[in-house]
């Protein structure tokens, strides 16, 4: 295409699968479906058993509801694009629709990271002033921090479609991968991007970024409370309760890290890697919080084989 300096927006973009192993991709879907299963299934149980399960009607368990139905979204955001890319070579995606999956992704990301600092949030009452627990985090509370995060989500990632519905965009429509990211349609502008940049970065930090910071900052209390018990058994049985979170965390902000960098940091970084970094961010937590919740959890195990021995 020619540009003499009007207006331009392309009316598809391009999505891109695995660089280098496009032959293979029928049979690189096979894992990618056990993951998108995992997710699906694994997300569906967890919240049928609170849903069940009269005892798991407490805090801890409604936010890990929140971050089941959280972790559901995501996985439904990019199986289309994803297996419909590996299956059937659909590697196209309109403009608008590739800016409503974008906004949706990331609106999902930054929940996920606000749920999980509430359950550290939990965590830290519930082992420092766990007779007080009850009364801070009422069932009213815990509705009203939930509509809180997903309105913070909404409200700083809203502008950000707009934003890039005013850039001038050049001949280049391929996307990096088989979903639509902001800064991945940010750097196939032609236009001066300092805004796109410089709004993403200030989100970034302000939300997912302090959500991280007040995780470690609870985990610092937590610690100190769990030192100062008197008995080991104690401490040990304290700490345990918070280890399924710490994995829920690492799992999910190790990724996302990563994947921030590459974008703006890793110029010269394999494409390979990129993919694989944000296959990981996406895909990962999803199909393996409901494992590492299901096997960690006495509460939720032991309701997942009562409800096992029901139907048999």
């Amino acid at each position: 295409w020619e540009f003499n300096g009007s207006f331009y927006q392309p009316s598809a973009f391009l999505m891109m699968g695995i660089p280098g192993l496009e032959a293979l991709h029928p049979w690189i879907s096979i894992p990618f479906c056990a993951l998108y299963l995992t997710a699906l299934l694994g997300n569906c149980v967890i919240l049928f058993i609170i849903r069940r399960t009269q005892s798991l009607h407490e805090p801890m368990y409604y936010f890990l509801s929140m971050l089941a139905i959280t972790d559901l979204g995501l996985a439904l955001c990019t199986l289309p694009t994803t297996l419909g890319l590996f299956w059937f070579n659909v590697r196209r995606i309109g403009f608008d629709a590739c800016l409503t999956q974008m906004y949706f992704i990331h609106i999902l990301s930054f929940i996920e990271s606000s749920v999980l600092l509430a359950m550290a949030f939990d965590r830290f009452i519930a082992i420092s002033h766990p007779l007080r627990h009850p009364a801070i985090l009422t069932r009213s509370t815990v509705l009203k921090i939930g509509l809180a995060i997903v309105l913070r989500g909404m409200v700083s990632l809203l502008p950000i479609p707009f934003l890039l519905k005013r850039l001038t965009y050049c001949g280049r429509t391929e996307l990096s991968h088989s979903f639509c990211f902001h800064p991945d349609i940010m750097n196939l502008a032609c236009a001066d991007i300092k805004v796109n940049v410089f709004y993403g970065m200030i989100i970034l930090l302000s939300t997912v970024g302090m959500d991280f910071i007040f995780i470690v900052l609870s985990y610092i209390l937590i610690i100190r409370t769990v030192l100062s018990l008197t008995t080991r058994e104690e401490s040990l049985k304290a700490l345990n309760t918070c280890v399924s979170h710490i994995c829920a965390v690492l799992v999910f902000f190790i990724p996302m890290i990563g994947l921030s960098m590459i974008h703006r940091f890793g110029k010269n970084v394999p494409p390979l890697v990129n993919t694989l970094v944000a296959y990981t961010y996406l895909l990962i937590p999803p199909a393996l919080n409901p494992v590492i919740y299901s096997i960690k959890s006495t509460q939720i195990r032991e309701a997942l084989l009562r409800a096992l021995r029901r139907k048999r």
